[in-house]
This record gives structure tokens, C-alpha cells and sequence, in this order.
């Protein structure tokens, strides 16, 4: 569960931008929200929406979020030293420019809330963070900081942390995190922390899912039928999955595809085995008649692309921040997604989204409570500035939302100005 994201000179968000999901005292839709019964924790949001004008930063945002979770995952592991940290910083003013940039994020795992940052530049770690929460006041339990004059780190253990950390504080390289060398040094206290971000967090581009984990999924039986179902609840008319395991072979490849590459793909992937899986439609007189999933509508291979992430979160209870929800996907289809997540029928361990669009018909009170609601703004020196619709104080119950956003209340529009062609 997450409570709070918080993001400093990163791509086009030069200023420190803080996302929240912790729930505002307003009684509505109370499906929307739950208590994670957690000290020190106050009730929170399900969902919340990113709303803005292209080129405005609400993917910098999603990458943010992914490339945090990159650092945590890899910096230990994949990351050899002298290696660069994959950090953009703000470009757009010399103030910025070689200074590190910030993640900070608040959130829940196991039980136990969190507060976990670091800085960093594509160098080095310059500060990393990390307090607990197991009762109502917090523990610090490590601070890492480099004094650049001493060109050396500061560490601060408290005896709230335990284990061998003279050995882990010795093996943390300077472009890897003391989280991530701890835990792939067998620390068990850190383990939750670490397995938050790497099996809890998910980040995805709309583009970036194929079919492939959907098809892994409906290898069980069980998972199979939870799949059929969600393709059906989406009216997709699909009666059955065929399952065939098969060989690569380079005759399944375009025949349009460059040479070069079918031979570093027969190379790399020849004799590797993957799931072919075909759709089943019935015919007028009750005949099953088997597709190819490539034949099948964008919308329909979108949808079946979301099948197995969405139900291995809201199973699950995982985090998933998604970018660009709406692609090829009608307004209905968005709404049945999101409201997967409001339910406590089909989200009985609380999973939370968090995602971007333009598609306005959801932007809706009947959907939405206010404080879900957020929007990205391109500021005139082109940074991002990311805040919620509770800035407005819109009327409960009463207000077109997305009336109000399309008439330019909320800002977090494009401009479009006159464009003059073939001049006279």
C-alpha cells in the first residue's frame, strides 16, 4: 500500500512534487477508500487519476516512479561499479543541472509503515533514508549522507536496525544503494522493504504489456477462468482459450522483419518454448471457430494484454501505476478497469492504481471522490507542477467535473494556438 510519493529534479519536474493517497475527511463513496488498519496510518485512496495536457509530465512522472524502483532492484545486483544510475535531471536551468535527484515514498509492507528516500546523481548515491514505524512514533533506522569536503559518507546506524551492518556498510559501493546491498547480503529486517518494491510496486506503459503474462496465467485452470471472466465482464464475446506450447521457430517471424534481426532472435531464442494461445468464438449455430490473437481487434488484444496484470494485482493486493490508461480502449472499458478497484467484492486486499489519462467522461463524482483526483501542469519555465482537484474546493455532489476541467477551472490544458500553412 502506498500513502505518499514525493519527486525532485527528475526529467521535467525540477521542484519537489508530492503525490498523495491518504484519504481527506469527506464521507463520499466510501467504497473508494479503506482502512489499512496499520498505527500511524490513516485511511486511503484505491485510485487516483493524473490528468493534464500532453508534454505536461504526467509520464515523467510514471517514469519516476519506475526508475526508483529500477535503482532499488538493480543498483546492488546488475549495476557494476563505475556504472551510471539511469538519472535525467531538469535540463532547463543551470541550477539543476549535475544536482542529484530525489525520490521519497511512504508506504505499507507487512504491517509496518515506511519512509524510505535517496538522492542521487548518475554517479553516486548522495543520501539514502530509511525510518520505520512498528509503533505509533517512528524509528530511525538508517541515514547514509556523502560530505562531499571529506569526499566520504556519514552513516548512521540506530539500535533499532540490526544485523551485520559494519559488513553491509562496507560492501555498499558508491553507486549502489545500502538497501539493496543489505538484502542481497542476507538482511532479513530489510527483506519486507526490498520485496515491497520489487514484487508489491508494478509501473507500466500502455505499451509495454503484450499478451504474454495473461497467457502464462491461464496455464492454471483457476486463473484461466478468472481470466475468461474478466474478458467477458468486458464484452469481449470470447467463449474459451486455446493453449499450445510451442518452439520458436524463425518461421513465425513478419516476413517484412529485417534479416539482421531474425538472425540475432534465432540466436538468441531457437528452441526456447512459448504459449501460442487462440480466442474461441461461437458461430449462429453454436460452432467454436478459433482466432489468432493478432486477429483480433487493438481494443481486444489490449484488454486481454490487461487480463493477468489486473488480476494478479487486485489477487494480490500489489500497487500498480499505470501511464496513458485509456489508449485504444472505449470509455466503458476505463470505467469497468478503474472500478475493479473500488469494489470490495473484486479488491478484497485493498490494491491500489494509480494512472494517466485523457479520457474525460470518467472524470466524474459518481466514479471518483474528490480527493482522487489529480492534474499535471506545464509551468511557463517548463517544469512540472503536479496538484490535486482539492485545490479548487469544487462543490460535492453538485459540480461537472469535467466540464469544469474542459472549460480550463483546473488548468492542465493544452494551449492551442493558430496555425498558419501554405501562406499566400
Amino acid at each position: 500500500m502506498i500513502i505518499e510519493l514525493a519527486v525532485e529534479n527528475f526529467r521535467s519536474i525540477k521542484t519537489r512534487q508530492t503525490f498523495s493517497l491518504t484519504k481527506s475527511n469527506s464521507d463520499e463513496l466510501g467504497e473508494n477508500t479503506f482502512d489499512p488498519k496499520v498505527l500511524s496510518a490513516s485511511p486511503l485512496l484505491r485510485s487516483a487519476v493524473i490528468y493534464g495536457a500532453n508534454a505536461a509530465g504526467k509520464s515523467n512522472f510514471i517514469k519516476a516512479v519506475k526508475v526508483m524502483r529500477e535503482i532499488v532492484a538493480n543498483s546492488a545486483k546488475n549495476i557494476q561499479r563505475g556504472d551510471k544510475l539511469p538519472i535525467t535531471h531538469f535540463k532547463l536551468c543551470d541550477s539543476t543541472i549535475g544536482k542529484p535527484t530525489e525520490f521519497e515514498v511512504i508506504f505499507i509492507a507487512e504491517g509496518i509503515k515506511y519512509q524510505y528516500g535517496f538522492s542521487v546523481t548518475s554517479e553516486r548515491v548522495m543520501e539514502e533514508w530509511l525510518y520505520a514505524f512498528p509503533k505509533s512514533r517512528p524509528q530511525r533506522w538508517f541515514i547514509r549522507a556523502f560530505d562531499e569536503a571529506k569526499d566520504e559518507y556519514a552513516w548512521d546506524f540506530s539500535s533499532f536496525f540490526v544485523g551485520k551492518k559494519q559488513t553491509w556498510k562496507d560492501s555498499t559501493r558508491n553507486n549502489s544503494l545500502f538497501l539493496s546491498t543489505a538484502v542481497m547480503l542476507n538482511s532479513e529486517q530489510l527483506k519486507p522493504i526490498y520485496d515491497w518494491f520489487t514484487k508489491t510496486l508494478k509501473v507500466a506503459g500502455i505499451d509495454s504489456w503484450g499478451g504474454a503474462y495473461t497467457a502464462e496465467l491461464c496455464a492454471e485452470v483457476d486463473s484461466k477462468k478468472d481470466v475468461l471472466k474478466f474478458l467477458n465482464a468486458a464484452d469481449l464475446d470470447i467463449n474459451d482459450l486455446k493453449l499450445e506450447s510451442k518452439k520458436f521457430d524463425i518461421s513465425i517471424l513478419p516476413d517484412d522483419m529485417p534479416s539482421e534481426i531474425k538472425e540475432r532472435l534465432l540466436k538468441d531464442l531457437e528452441g526456447e518454448e512459448f504459449v501460442d494461445i487462440k480466442t474461441v468464438h461461437k458461430t449462429a449455430q453454436g460452432k467454436d471457430v478459433l482466432f489468432e490473437l493478432d486477429d483480433e481487434s487493438d481494443g481486444t488484444r489490449k484488454i486481454f494484454s490487461f487480463a493477468g496484470p489486473w488480476i494478479d494485482t487486485l489477487r494480490n493486493g500489489k500497487v500498480l501505476f499505470i501511464d496513458e490508461l485509456h489508449d485504444s480502449l472505449h470509455p466503458h472499458i476505463v470505467k469497468f478497469l478503474v472500478n475493479l478497484f473500488h469494489s470490495n467484492k473484486t479488491n478484497p486486499k485493498n490494491a491500489q492504481l494509480i494512472f494517466t489519462t485523457h479520457e474525460t467522461s470518467i472524470l466524474d463524482q459518481d466514479v471518483f471522490r474528490r480527493d482522487q483526483i489529480w492534474f499535471c501542469k506545464k509551468e511557463a519555465d517548463q517544469t512540472t507542477e503536479l496538484y490535486p482537484l482539492s485545490d479548487f474546493s469544487p462543490r460535492k455532489g453538485a459540480e461537472n467535473l469535467e466540464k469544469s476541467y474542459l472549460s480550463g477551472r483546473y488548468s492542465a490544458l493544452p494551449v492551442v494556438r493558430t496555425l498558419e500553412l501554405f501562406g499566400e
